[in-house]
């Protein structure tokens, strides 16, 4: 069976697929069915935003489809930047003037009241239309500072519960255990297998 990762990110078309090896699975990404259009992340929670996008794109292929929403929620800053995580500082701001933006507001704010979240939703949409959401969160704090160059986004301030380290200095291998998107994919990925069985 084929499942359309609605992503232009090869890294995340090859996690899934090897996830999903042996279990009867074609994992594709957007460029492999030709889906070239924008969707806009408008909504106002990870759910919607990774609804809208797997329903725009299994529209299409009409095959199953999987898109993901994912951000920072921090509680002093009452849960931003949620979903606006990618455009906090901006449309075309990089990862360090996000990071910037989000350590300068949190400068007061003492190490007790630091604690924050990442969360992932999946939308999985069937070749009938229905939609499946698995969800995922990861807690822990906002350094003080940005440590570690692992990761992408926000890992250089978030350290995650049972952890000194911040996920940049922890690496890619601990993330990819302990991250928001890995708790939520191995839901997905649990029931995808009992798809390809059937």
């Amino acid at each position: 069976m084929k499942l359309v990762v609605a992503s232009r990110n090869p890294g995340k078309v090859t996690e899934l697929r090897d996830l999903l090896q042996g279990n009867g699975w074609e994992v594709v990404g957007l460029a492999d069915v030709g889906f070239d259009q924008e969707v806009t992340e408008d909504g106002y929670t990870f759910e919607a935003n990774a609804r809208k996008k797997a329903r725009a794109v299994a529209k299409k292929v009409r095959t199953w489809t999987l898109a993901d929403d994912s951000g920072l929620e921090v509680d002093a800053l009452g849960g931003e930047p949620g979903v606006q995580s990618a455009r906090y500082a901006g449309d075309n701001a990089s990862d360090t003037d996000r990071m910037k933006k989000l350590l300068d507001r949190m400068i007061a704010v003492p190490d007790e009241n630091r604690t924050a979240r990442f969360r992932c939703v999946i939308c999985l949409v069937d070749p009938k239309g229905r939609a499946h959401t698995f969800s995922g969160r990861c807690e822990g704090r906002i350094a003080h500072h940005a440590r570690g160059h692992a990761g992408f986004g926000y890992d250089p301030v978030f350290i995650p519960d049972g952890n000194s380290k911040t996920f940049g200095e922890l690496g890619l291998d601990v993330k990819r255990r302990l991250s928001h998107r890995a708790r939520a994919m191995q839901k997905v990925v649990a029931y995808l297998r009992k798809q390809g069985k059937s």
